[in-house]
């Protein structure tokens, strides 16, 4: 059982002083959300952000030498800066690496491009291997799929022991010589855990292979450091930040995005064109082909200064003690089954149950009934839950706008849920 939280930890999340920030969340008081992993609520600074490029700056970036192009380019410019210091992606003098951001359209199109175009610069073939978990998202774990089966290089997969970890012996035994090409996620969508991508990185970088950080779960709930953990890439999506819909980023070394193949041809990605031949823009044009969503980068600066304006740490707390209040409040009920830890200090963001003999889609539709979100199924990981021995799970997931009374409702919704199949109502 877990450690119940103290009465100075209970009143720092009794109440939250961020809803009001979030219009969606003002306007329905009686909502709990709790299905921020899927993705988060927007904060007013970010709606605010898109609405003002389109009224004052709406013009296509890069391709005009008129006031608004220039000044949408120049928005976009300032958003590479700004993701590349919210990562610690710096050189050795201090200085954001802004050219080393690429925009996708969500982390799975950053991992597609990697899966696209990393085989070439490796030349994966017959006798290498692509090392993951087995707890990825299918966003970090299909393309890889598809990668092994058009090359003949071997799918590796890291798995769990009984704690829900990755151990060191683990990495030494599945990252080996063969190996060219390593992916995972910095933080389970279903576990909430943690994973040591640093450990991960050094042993792949031993073994003379490259490293993808999948961080579509840890960049909104933790301070990320790309240099601290060691990865070549780092991929994540806007939306789960606070940030709009359709916007993901890539970060890399220079370097190797430099001698990276283009994924996408078209429009801007290009330095010049003749009948038989192009020469490709440098990073990071080269990866964004056609018309670009400047108002969602725009929009996704905003919303970094706002989570700035909070302060990372704040923020990774106040989680922590959302974290841990929900497993506590989850592990009073004998009807529950918490998969995963049930340590909650081991819980980013995401905590995974199951109600007892009740479907899952069952408890998230009832939970809806009484205002209360939740995610129900396989959550895009359903070799994770094989593995684990399920076929689906419910999964709360907090964000620090979320407050006591939500966790509260949550479980006073599964004790209906629970009364409602066992006829105790």
């Amino acid at each position: 059982m877990t450690t119940p939280l103290s009465a100075a930890e209970l009143g720092i999340i009794a109440q939250s002083p961020y809803k009001q920030d979030f219009p969606l969340l003002a306007q329905h008081p009686e909502l709990a959300f709790l299905d921020s992993a899927a993705t988060a609520q927007r904060p007013a600074a970010v709606l605010y952000a898109q609405r003002e490029f389109y009224e004052t700056m709406n013009a296509n970036p890069l391709r005009g030498l008129y006031r608004l192009s220039v000044e949408a380019t120049q928005a976009i410019a300032q958003a590479r800066t700004h993701v590349a210091r919210f990562i610690g992606a710096v050189d050795d003098a201090g200085a954001p690496q802004g050219d080393a951001i690429v925009f996708t359209r969500n982390a799975s199109e950053a991992l597609n491009l990697l899966a696209r175009t990393l085989p070439q610069l490796v030349e994966l073939g017959p006798g290498d291997d692509v090392v993951i978990s087995i707890m990825e998202h299918h966003s970090n774990l299909i393309p890889w799929q598809q990668v092994c089966a058009a090359t003949g290089a071997n799918l590796v997969y890291l798995r769990l022991n009984d704690d829900f970890s990755i151990t060191q012996e683990e990495i030494e035994a599945k990252i080996g010589p063969n190996a060219k090409i390593v992916s995972v996620t910095h933080v389970s969508n279903v576990l909430g855990v943690e994973n040591d991508v640093a450990a991960i990185a050094a042993r792949a970088h031993e073994m003379g292979a490259l490293c993808i950080a999948d961080g579509a779960q840890s960049v909104p709930h933790v301070q990320v450091d790309v240099r601290a953990l060691g990865c070549d890439f780092l991929a994540f999506s806007a939306h789960k930040l606070g940030g709009p819909l359709g916007i993901g980023v890539l970060w890399g070394k220079p370097e190797l995005l430099d001698a990276m193949p283009p994924f996408l041809t078209g429009g801007e990605m290009i330095d010049s064109v003749t009948e038989t031949g192009a020469v490709w823009s440098p990073v990071p044009q080269k990866f964004e082909a056609g018309t670009q969503d400047a108002a969602g980068s725009f929009a996704t600066d905003a919303c970094l200064g706002y989570l700035e304006s909070l302060g990372m740490a704040r923020i990774e707390e106040r989680e922590r003690l959302l974290a841990s209040y929900l497993c506590e409040r989850l592990q009073e009920r004998d009807y529950i089954t918490i998969v995963g830890p049930s340590d909650p200090r081991r819980h980013i963001g995401a905590v995974s149950f199951d109600v007892r003999s009740v479907h899952p889609h069952d408890v998230a539709s009832i939970l809806d009934m009484y205002n209360v979100c939740v995610r129900a199924g396989h959550h895009c990981a359903q070799p994770l839950l094989t593995y684990l021995g399920w076929h689906s799970t419910c999964r709360a997931s907090v964000a620090f706008y979320n407050d006591k009374s939500d966790v509260d409702r949550l479980i006073d919704g599964l004790d209906q849920v629970w009364g409602i199949f066992n006829g105790s109502l």
